[in-house]
């Protein structure tokens, strides 16, 4: 039986996915989590509606944090600000479509969105990818 060889995607995919990275990224996601839930909650459920201030303290902090932390660990690995940012710009078109459809009734499946989608992957592919 021949082996197939390892070839340069996988081996790419492995270096990229170190632990650090793979913190960085549920690190990103919890923070577009909790960014979402700071803007949106005043229209899912009445009580936020008129407490920016509680919001801000229960959801903005813990979620700055999360980018704080996550963009240091991407930074360490990746050694540039670029490749977070793209990070963090493609994991809010994974969370957000999701929130807002379960949250607000709100489809994500029309062309615009479904288009945003697609090129949130393909940024994150990039940053996988790419090297």
């Amino acid at each position: 039986m021949v082996e197939k060889p390892q070839g340069k995607i996988d081996v790419r995919i492995l270096s990229f996915l170190t632990s650090n990275m793979f913190l960085a990224c549920i690190l990103f996601a919890l923070g577009q989590l909790l960014g979402w839930f700071h803007l949106n909650s005043q229209f899912v459920w009445g009580w936020w509606e008129n407490r920016p201030i509680v919001a801000l303290l229960t959801f903005s902090l813990p979620a700055g944090l999360c980018f704080w932390w996550g963009m240091q660990l991407a930074y360490a690995e990746m050694g540039e600000i670029w490749g977070p940012r793209f990070l963090i710009f493609g994991f809010s078109y994974l969370t957000f479509p999701l929130l807002t459809w379960y949250f607000l009734n709100e489809s994500m499946f029309t062309a615009k969105t479904m288009t945003c989608v697609f090129l949130s992957f393909l940024i994150i592919g990039v940053q996988f990818f790419w090297r």
